[in-house]
């Protein structure tokens, strides 16, 4: 059985005066890359069957405004633990994802994203790789599937880098490079 784990930063955030760092709100960028990844999502066949998101602002927003281009309801789970987690506290997260569940999004943050993106990816595409351990940029999202029965059997360098896509790249129409 597959399973496929998308792993999407929160957009580009805005960093205001005497604003708590969980409390950071999205920049205009940031707002504008979100329908844009979400259209993204659902033109490939990309949509979740469970998204878990961090419980700040940011990723608050960045999911609010992507899920409004899905053309249905996606289960949420509001996840206080992905706030500023590292790599082994988000998939200790993912090993909790109900069996049920076949394609699980996780809107968090960096560095643990990036991190457990890097630690879960065996094989895949090495233009992609290359691009993803350079950099994981705002609103990029990283698809990585796997050959597991269940969550909790997904464990560091099993995992097959599926796609890494950023809103440049598909605004500059780079997306069929996955």
């Amino acid at each position: 059985m597959m399973r496929r784990l998308m792993l999407l930063r929160h957009a580009k955030s805005d960093r205001p005066d005497n604003v708590d760092d969980h409390a950071r709100p999205l920049a205009e960028r940031g707002r504008r890359a979100c329908p844009l990844m979400g259209a993204y999502m659902v033109e490939q066949g990309l949509l979740p069957d469970l998204a878990m998101i961090s419980k700040a602002r940011r990723t608050r927003e960045t999911w609010e405004l992507i899920r409004t281009v899905f053309p249905k309801d996606i289960m949420q789970i509001d996840e206080p633990r992905l706030y500023d987690a590292s790599a082994k506290a988000i998939l200790d997260v993912i090993h909790e994802t109900p069996p049920d569940v076949e394609a699980l999004l996780v809107v968090g943050h960096n560095p643990g994203l990036h991190e457990l993106a890097l630690k879960l990816i065996r094989t895949g595409s090495q233009q992609n790789l290359s691009r993803l351990q350079q950099k994981y940029p705002t609103a990029a999202l990283v698809v990585i599937d796997f050959d597991a029965s269940k969550w909790n059997v997904i464990t560091e360098s099993t995992g097959q880098l599926e796609r890494f896509v950023t809103p440049k790249s598909i605004s500059s129409g780079l997306s069929g490079l996955v």
